[in-house]
């Protein structure tokens, strides 16, 4: 289906989704530094304040293929536009919270809405460009807010929990919602009316993949207080693998499967969404542990702490504005191993954290290089999933990437600050818990490690789209296929 033009210019398009995108990745952060002012009010345990962020993470992560796939079908403007509203009452209700139920209930609807917003906001962005230069800029530019959105969440959640109160890190997105929604029809595309037939939707699909997912994630970020050997733990494990495969089964059998399986026939899609998988399970846990570190062994106020994250922010803000470059000089796997090995080594250089550490040599240092290797494997990775698709599946592709992205960080998360914890134990003395600390560093540099080596390993015979623009490759015949290398280079 063809898409008309923006009746306000092509131009506003990109910062009206980026600046959407960096809220939501924002939001999931920038409550870690309000939670203890939340408890005090509201009267939270300490096991259930953690359902603050989990809540929005658990209904995030679990519809995002589900949420991308109603964009396909109700048409994506339509569905981003009622996304934000919904995410904008569901942060009012947050703000106005009385009792700890309440606001989970909330935080859970602000996950929700956005798990709907996110996937048609990037599919708005890939029909609305040309597939190349310009797109690949622009997925750089949706990776920087991404990134960033994260790493700066603790700077703006202290800040504004310090001045105004917990309860402004809910209402600021009232405002920001409503400005949105009321700019998106005179910005996005037109002439978005669907691409699936509402007769055929895949309900078994949805069902299936939306609970596996969810039972995977509620295990994972419930794990650290049922205990991961636990039966609860065990038996969500169990559920979403189960869940999984159902859904494989349903896909395979269905006549319009919410997730063609033969989209992961692209052998660059599917590499590209396992290194996103990978690089947000090692970034995620580390601006946790970094938190950790800068508070409770360097003894920092909140303020502080978050300033602390300036670096790693502007070092993540550089590469991914830099990756798309990146990949049209080297190509997808170059650019991807080679960031993503940076990216290890700076985790690996975390590793090192002791009780009297410096700013300088323990967080400066390997913030910059940490932030520079994951911020270009974002953008590679986006381009090189998100590469080729087209007005019909833009949606899936987008809602595959982002449910990769935080899967992946929801898995992390849990995962390496449980071997950070039992590495420290009980222990409340520094040199102790910076010990544990490091040792989650050093965890995550190798789930990095990891993902370089596959990247090498797996993408050789991908498509031509992995390969430098300057790749000329002569057939039997003679000719060449410089064209179509730098056609398809960097998708």
């Amino acid at each position: 289906m063809a898409t008309a033009p923006p009746s306000a210019g092509p131009r506003w398009v990109l910062p009206l989704l980026a600046s959407t995108q960096f809220v939501l990745i924002l939001d999931a952060a920038i409550v870690i530094v309000a939670m203890p002012s939340m408890a005090r009010d509201l009267g939270f345990t300490p096991s259930g304040l953690s359902w603050v962020a989990n809540a929005y993470v658990l209904l995030f992560g679990g519809f995002l293929l589900l949420g991308g796939r109603v964009g396909d079908l109700i048409g994506r403007r339509r569905t981003f536009i009622l996304g934000v509203l919904v995410f904008a009452a569901a942060s009012l209700a947050g703000a106005l919270a009385q009792e700890p139920l309440w606001l989970v209930a909330a935080r859970a609807g602000q996950g929700l809405a956005a798990a709907f917003v996110s996937p048609s906001a990037l599919a708005l962005l890939l029909v609305s460009l040309a597939e190349g230069p310009e797109r690949n800029r622009a997925l750089g530019v949706w990776g920087a807010v991404g990134a960033t959105g994260g790493a700066v969440g603790g700077l703006v959640g202290g800040t504004l929990t310090e001045w105004l109160g917990w309860a402004s890190v809910l209402y600021v997105n009232v405002p920001i919602g409503l400005a949105v929604a009321s700019l998106a029809p005179r910005v996005l595309p037109t002439g978005d009316r669907g691409t699936v037939d509402s007769g055929k939707f895949d309900v078994a699909g949805a069902m299936t993949i939306t609970a596996g997912i969810g039972a995977g994630i509620y295990a994972v970020v419930d794990a650290d207080d049922a205990g991961w050997g636990s039966m609860q733990t065990l038996c969500l494990l169990a559920a979403a693998a189960s869940l999984l495969a159902m859904f494989v089964i349903v896909e395979k059998r269905a006549k319009n499967p919410l997730v063609p399986l033969g989209v992961f026939a692209d052998r660059g899609f599917t590499v590209a969404n396992g290194v996103a998988v990978l690089n947000t399970m090692a970034m995620f846990p580390t601006f946790f542990l970094l938190t950790l570190y800068l508070q409770a062994v360097l003894g920092f106020t909140p303020l502080q702490a978050g300033l602390g994250f300036l670096p790693l922010s502007l070092a993540l803000l550089v590469g991914t504005l830099n990756g798309s470059r990146a990949v049209q000089r080297f190509g997808a796997r170059t650019t991807m191993a080679t960031a993503v090995a940076t990216t290890a080594v700076g985790l690996a250089w975390f590793g090192f954290l002791s009780a009297g550490g410096s700013v300088l040599a323990d967080v400066i240092g390997p913030s910059i290089l940490t932030g520079l290797g994951a911020g270009v494997a974002w953008t590679a990775s986006s381009i090189a999933a998100t590469g080729g698709s087209s007005e019909r599946d833009a949606g899936l592709r987008s809602g595959v990437l982002i449910a990769s992205q935080q899967v992946g960080g929801a898995i992390g998360l849990g995962a390496i600050v449980a071997v950070a914890a039992s590495v420290s134990g009980a222990a409340t003395e520094p040199a102790t818990y910076a010990y544990g600390l490091g040792a989650g560093m050093w965890t995550a540099a190798a789930v990095a490690a990891v993902a370089a080596a596959l990247t090498l390993w797996l993408a050789p015979s991908a498509t031509a789209a992995w390969h430098a623009p300057s790749d000329v490759h002569e057939n039997e015949g003679g000719s060449t296929t410089a064209s179509r290398t730098r056609r398809t280079s960097g998708s």
